[in-house]
């Protein structure tokens, strides 16, 4: 359980092997909105997102219908306040700012529809959703925190606070621009890779190259592989096996304008490898 001493919202971390025990809980009869997390074949992380006058009931309802999921967020009011019209608007701003977030791919069927709220409410609901998103957050699943980008050399300087140095990946005919943050590296949309999978590549790159077809990250033509939005990768190496369709090391090929790789920054950063000898 994870909750703010100062706001009226709990979040439950439910593994699914422990729904059972969940389900006992007066909590699980209320109403409440729920986030669903797992990952797809080629491990790319997904979420749904719903809500329901009794989440317990929902939850059960999911272990027959979504095989994807293992283990579900349940957000509900310490007061049990919410009104199915509260939990519905709820689901509505929660998966506006998961898709624009992009951090996991959202596997609703439908668009969740923005219901009529009325004006207190809803000033009521964007608190509610701003606390969601940080116990979400605190308990690893920032579904609703939008990607943010490591400080730069220059920042840790004090000389500049702008955004992260720009990465260049122009290896095999690709052109793509990225930055790093403390989850991975985020390939820009305009990007461009190459269409074709070279022989030696792992399965895996075909199939997570598929999935980000499916969900329009990317679109692959005749002659390039064109990102149409922004998207996270878990490291630069995944980045970089999807733009040029085979093995890659990421960390050599991303590179700034200068030419420096990752690894050079980072070596920069943490300055020179000490050669003192350390006790066992």
């Amino acid at each position: 359980m994870a909750n703010l001493t100062t706001r009226t919202v709990r979040v439950f971390e439910v593994p699914r092997s422990l729904l059972p025990q969940f389900l006992q809980r007066t909590e699980a009869r209320q109403v409440g909105v729920y986030f669903l997390f797992g990952s797809n074949d080629d491990e790319t992380p997904q979420c749904y997102i719903g809500q329901s006058g009794n989440v317990g009931v929902r939850l059960q309802q999911h272990t027959g219908s979504k095989d994807f999921w293992t283990r579900a967020m349940v957000a509900v009011s310490l007061t049990n306040e919410w009104t199915s019209t509260h939990v519905a608007y709820l689901e509505w701003l929660s998966v506006a700012r998961a898709k624009e977030s992009g951090r996991y791919g959202v596997v609703n069927g439908n668009n969740a529809s923005n219901p009529f709220t009325p004006e207190p409410l809803e000033a009521d609901c964007r608190e509610f959703i701003d606390t969601i998103a940080v116990l979400l957050a605190t308990l690893g699943a920032p579904v609703l925190e939008s990607v943010k980008p490591v400080a730069s050399q220059s920042q840790h300087d004090g000389t500049d606070i702008g955004a992260s140095e720009s990465l260049f990946f122009r290896e095999g005919g690709c052109d793509a621009k990225g930055y790093l943050t403390s989850e991975g590296l985020v390939v820009l949309a305009g990007s461009k890779g190459r269409t074709g999978i070279r022989p030696s590549a792992r399965p895996g790159i075909a199939v997570q190259r598929n999935g980000l077809e499916a969900e329009k990250v990317i679109a692959v033509g005749e002659k390039e592989l064109l990102f149409l939005k922004d998207y996270l990768f878990g490291s630069p190496s995944a980045a970089g096996c999807v733009l040029i369709g085979g093995e890659n090391n990421g960390r050599t090929s991303w590179r700034n304008a200068k030419g420096d790789s990752i690894s050079d920054l980072e070596q920069l950063a943490v300055g020179p490898i000490s050669k003192e000898v350390l006790p066992e």
